[in-house]
């Protein structure tokens, strides 16, 4: 247990891999503001950590207006901020070839997975520079979609492989501010997201298969021990997936 008290933001944490997050922090002495659209699935998280351990904090990462009102009130209630999660992000409303995917569909996963991202970075960059002592981390949820794309996912994983990049750019301008920021990178971690895995989907060469999946709290583990690294030491990139997925042979 971490005697000394660390402030922790997690977006999407309603569910899935940010609830398991949300809650490994929580266990491990973190107080955590839980970030989400959804009101009832916080608060769900929530009553499932320790008690005093969180706060539920509804948001669109979307609407810059409302990270600011979010990360404002981590601010004024805590006083600083010691970890992002940035974890909030969508598939979509469906798998789509290239030629039927529709321009709303697209804004949708670009608005909340990369600019989603961005906006809650630039938001808890501010603090960490400014907050005494100055820094904290940041870590990005990426995809295994930033290296290997799966059929029909071109929006999603267009914005993955451009969440390296903003986790490459924040990691180089954090460095004067003890900012350190790295990505996980997940493969099939079990979660409502992700249930078409085992249901099947469909692969490079057409067939349709069940995939194998890991369970979310694999991730959240690892999500942990980023965390508690000294500022001096940063997990640029990890990768986390279920054994036997497919993904070392895509393609």
């Amino acid at each position: 247990m971490n005697t000394e008290r660390k402030i922790a933001v997690v977006t999407g944490a309603g569910s899935g891999i940010g609830r398991a997050v949300a809650l490994t922090l929580a266990g491990a002495g973190w107080t955590v503001a839980l970030a989400g659209r959804r009101a009832p699935a916080l608060e769900e998280t929530a009553a499932a950590a320790r008690p005093g351990a969180t706060v539920c904090l509804p948001t669109d990462v979307s609407d810059p207006a409302g990270v600011s009102a979010l990360f404002g009130a981590v601010g004024d209630r805590f006083g600083r901020l010691d970890l992002l999660f940035n974890n909030a992000g969508t598939f979509g409303p469906r798998a789509a070839p290239v030629e039927d995917i529709e321009y709303k569909d697209w804004r949708t996963v670009v608005d909340v997975n990369l600019t989603g991202t961005f906006l809650c970075a630039q938001a808890a960059y501010r603090l960490m520079k400014e907050q005494d002592p100055q820094g904290g981390r940041i870590i990005n949820n990426g995809s295994i979609s930033a290296h290997a794309p799966r059929p029909h996912s071109i929006a999603y994983t267009a914005t993955k492989h451009a969440v390296t990049g903003l986790t490459k750019s924040l990691s180089l301008d954090g460095r004067p501010y003890r900012i350190a920021c790295g990505q996980i990178d997940i493969g099939n971690a079990a979660t409502e997201m992700t249930e078409r895995m085992s249901a099947g989907i469909l692969q490079a060469n057409g067939e349709v298969v069940s995939e194998p999946v890991m369970a979310a709290d694999d991730v959240a583990r690892t999500v942990l021990h980023m965390a508690e690294l000294p500022l001096e030491a940063n997990v640029q990139f990890a990768t986390v997936l279920a054994t036997n997925m497919p993904y070392v042979g895509r393609g």
